[in-house]
């Protein structure tokens, strides 16, 4: 697929939130990585608001277990409470990816330029990433290499099926959407031979209005750093 690319990241914990278990101030992460994960990892590659990340698949590569940490975060009212945190220990994912351009931001439709772009992003995928990666929360770091996707042996590879029941998908954003509308995603993932084959954003069969918001705004030039002075400074070659 063009303006495809594949990489690894791998970490020693991962807690890639339940929002169910946000409520009572503990939290519990869901079995994999949610779509809205690993397109937060991608971004951290390499991001500009002119292009969308498309999350195509992700193979799990170790096998799926928790820990439960005792930790002490900041309380709303001042000081710190006492919560258990579940974490995935020990993981691995191979991900594939491609971006599109962002229709909704014909305001930065200068920077539309589909070569370099993809020359950027593969570059900063070989250089580990333009900024820190996280598997989820701060304190789950994640660290990234270039891969080809399917390759080396992987926990589930021989399991033909698993089901994890209704997952979120994702979010809707109002920049990406062109809805004044936060809105949330929700699917029902099933693993076949340790992939996850993502459906698009707009195939999501249950989606819910969360709030109002208004996109931000960008100005290239300003907010924005151009493609081509940023190919110029990574010195990427046509």
């Amino acid at each position: 697929m063009r303006n495809q690319i594949e990489f690894e990241v791998s970490g020693d914990y991962a807690l890639f939130t339940d929002p169910l278990m946000k409520l009572g101030g503990e939290k519990m992460t869901t079995q994999i990585p949610t779509y809205q994960a690993l397109k937060g990892i991608t971004e951290s590659i390499y991001w500009k608001p002119s292009i969308i990340w498309i999350i195509d698949e992700v193979r799990v590569m170790h096998p799926i277990r928790m820990e439960s940490k005792g930790v002490r975060p900041i309380s709303l009212s001042g000081g710190n409470t006492l919560a258990n945190y579940s974490y995935l220990r020990d993981v691995k994912y191979q991900v594939k990816a491609h971006f599109i351009f962002n229709e909704q931001r014909q305001d930065l439709k200068e920077d539309f330029n589909e070569h370099k772009h993809h020359n950027i992003a593969k570059r900063c995928v070989n250089a580990g990433g333009r900024r820190d990666i996280f598997l989820g929360t701060r304190e789950c770091q994640g660290y990234v290499e270039p891969c080809e996707f399917g390759t080396n042996k992987g926990f589930y590879d021989d399991i033909d099926e698993m089901h994890f029941g209704v997952m979120v998908h994702g979010m809707n954003y109002p920049d990406e959407t062109g809805k004044n509308q936060l809105e949330t995603r929700l699917w029902r993932p099933v693993m076949e031979k340790g992939i996850v084959r993502f459906i698009l954003p707009e195939d999501c069969p249950l989606v819910r209005p969360l709030h109002a918001m208004e996109p931000k705004s960008f100005k290239l030039g300003e907010s924005v750093e151009p493609v081509d002075v940023l190919a110029q400074q990574l010195e990427v070659k046509e």
